[in-house]
């Protein structure tokens, strides 16, 4: 699905008890397990797609590009206790930025 860039896909941000998943067609993309660690990589993930983690057994749907949903997927697995993660955390968040703002101004 990456493969092949696209300006608008259809995502879902999912809080159950086991975690927070990001879905895309019903299928789970990446996956953030119930810990201190985990919720932490879930808000940030859900702050490259510019939406905020959902309540629990709640939902919130977002419309991203290609480009920043590589970013979020990429977010969730960051070990983030490792402070070599830090700056790329901080890197990844400002070009999903970047680019959830360059794409609603061409609109």
């Amino acid at each position: 699905m990456l493969a092949s860039p696209k300006a608008h896909v259809p995502v879902v941000l999912r809080h159950t008890k086991g975690g927070v998943t990001l879905l895309h067609q019903g299928r789970a993309l990446t996956r953030c397990y119930i810990t201190r660690t985990g919720m932490r990589a879930a808000r940030f993930a859900a702050h490259a797609l510019g939406v905020e983690v959902p309540a629990l057994g709640e939902q919130v749907h977002a419309r991203v590009s290609t480009g920043v949903l590589w970013r979020a997927i990429s977010i969730s697995c960051l070990d983030l206790r490792k402070p070599e993660a830090v700056p790329l955390l901080e890197r990844l968040l400002a070009e999903a930025e970047m680019q959830r703002t360059a794409s609603s101004t061409e609109l």
